[in-house]
């Protein structure tokens, strides 16, 4: 299936998500080999794309272009186009085990600063923090992914809800390590249970403020806090090489089995027939 907008045609390679109202491609551009994806959200719910075009009609006095690549009509559906990344749910990929109270400060610190850079509508962004469609990157970044169901689309949102979603979830992370000093922990959890926030540069401020010193940690606790957040990587290489391993030693069995021993072998075992310009078989 190709999508058309004005300029581009985007070809969907598979399907992320379908719901009562949207759903939700990843495509790439058609004909184009340079590795660019992008995540298409469909919406062929009348009322929804009136409902979301009354909202971004609404926010662009104050908000510029950030994740949106475009907009544009297909047929009977709305459609906007997103740029494409991997998943890596923060959900999933987010071990409080393998992080420090510093860096976990630090994912929220990028999650507070991608809220503000994405320039959604506060409705949409909404909907995206409320389906955790959050990812975690190795060095700590944060991005969202973008296959939302839009069936909860409430155009009354504003920044205090998307905050006070916002601050949830950091008070999740935050929480893995309130076995230590954790004054960050102590506040948000607080103001976050009276809804207090109104803005992201609130919980900014307050974060930036109640922000553990960045320590040097012990050789052994960075190495089992590498083995945790590489667990994947490291799983895909043992599972490879197992099965490398595994196929030799069924090569060496069948040609033992065929011809009574290992030719392989044969290559140390004459190598030793002779030191020098001695023999060790006279």
């Amino acid at each position: 299936m190709i999508l058309r907008s004005r300029d581009t045609g985007y070809e969907v390679v598979s399907t992320t998500f379908r719901g009562k109202v949207n759903d939700c491609y990843t495509a790439r551009p058609e004909g184009g080999d340079d590795g660019r994806e992008f995540s298409l959200v469909v919406i062929h719910d009348h009322d929804t794309v009136r409902t979301l075009m009354e909202i971004e009609r609404n926010a662009v006095m104050t908000s510029p272009e950030g994740a949106v690549v475009e907009r544009f009509t297909s047929g009977q559906s709305y459609v906007i186009a997103f740029p494409c990344r991997q998943d890596r749910p923060l959900s999933r990929f987010f071990v409080g085990e393998a992080y420090t109270l510093p860096q976990c400060e630090e994912i929220c610190i990028n999650l507070i600063l991608t809220c503000i850079s994405c320039a959604l509508s506060y409705p949409l962004l909404y909907l995206i923090l409320d389906q955790g469609l959050i990812n975690l990157s190795k060095d700590n970044s944060v991005y969202f992914s973008f296959n939302v169901d839009l069936t909860g689309l409430d155009r009354e949102k504003t920044e205090k809800d998307c905050a006070v979603k916002c601050a949830d979830i950091m008070v999740r992370v935050l929480e893995t390590k309130s076995d230590v000093k954790n004054i960050s922990y102590e506040l948000l959890s607080r103001k976050s249970a009276n809804n207090s926030y109104s803005r992201f540069t609130e919980l900014y401020r307050d974060l930036s403020i109640a922000s553990a010193p960045v320590k040097k940690r012990p050789i052994l606790v960075r190495i089992k806090s590498f083995f945790y957040r590489n667990a994947d990587t490291l799983f895909g290489v043992l599972f490879w090489v197992s099965l490398i391993l595994g196929i030799v030693a069924l090569v060496l069995l069948l040609t033992h089995l065929v011809w009574g021993d290992v030719p392989f072998l044969r290559i140390f075992f004459n190598s030793f027939k002779n030191i020098g310009t001695e023999s060790l078989l006279e």
